[in-house]
């Protein structure tokens, strides 16, 4: 052996021992593959084409013709009109042009008006004066027992005031479901003081609705 003798050299000479080793190796491998694998079947890809059906398009159809354009209406024009100026206007009072169909005068039967409510045409309605003084009698007639207790209410008053815009008659139009309080709200009613109704410049005695609500703070 050469003193010489490298690892590359040694390497060189063992080459052909390697090369058919690996040769043998990879036959063997390949002819245990081919041997054991198991078997491979093609899968049926065909196929049936159905019978196609003719299917009839219908009819064509017409578009009617698009409508005609409506024409544009003609542009107003204003016509000259000659007024004369010695032209006036006579003066119109109810006198002179009393309406024919005014309703009967009351009858005997009808002056009882503030004995139910009932409706009695006017142009001002009444307007109460004493806002401050009522608001101090619901709090003296709110019962303490239904205060205390936090029950509160609305009483839903009728009003029949005369022509002075005094408090003639007074109705419990809708209960607040308290008896306690509709009778607290009756007295409070009687301490309302309005201002007259007005038909035109008449005064006239009318029926009124107001509500009166009682409730804790």
């Amino acid at each position: 052996m050469d003193a010489f003798d490298t690892a590359n050299d040694r390497l060189k000479r063992s080459f052909g021992s390697w090369f058919w080793g690996s040769m043998m190796a990879a036959v063997v491998v390949h002819f245990a593959v081919m041997a054991f694998w198991p078997t491979l079947r093609a899968a049926d890809v065909s196929f049936t084409m159905e019978d196609m059906e003719a299917i009839e398009l219908p009819p064509e159809l017409e578009i009617p013709p698009p409508p005609e354009q409506i024409q544009r209406p003609a542009n107003p024009v204003v016509s000259e009109a000659m007024i004369d100026d010695d032209v006036t206007i006579a003066p119109t009072t109810f006198e002179d042009n009393l309406p024919d169909d005014l309703p009967p005068p009351p009858t005997e039967s009808q002056a009882g008006v503030g004995d139910q409510p009932t409706f009695t045409p006017f142009t001002v309605a009444p307007e109460v004066r004493n806002r401050n003084e009522i608001g101090r009698v619901l709090q003296r007639e709110y019962p303490s027992t239904l205060r205390d207790a936090g029950i509160g209410g609305t009483v839903v008053m009728h009003f029949f005031i005369d022509e002075q815009g005094v408090v003639q008659n007074t109705l419990v139009a809708e209960s607040s479901g308290h008896t306690a309080l509709d009778q607290a709200a009756e007295r409070v009613a009687q301490a309302f003081e309005f201002s007259p109704a007005l038909n035109r410049d008449q005064r006239v005695p009318v029926w009124i609705q107001i509500p009166i609500t009682f409730q804790t703070r």
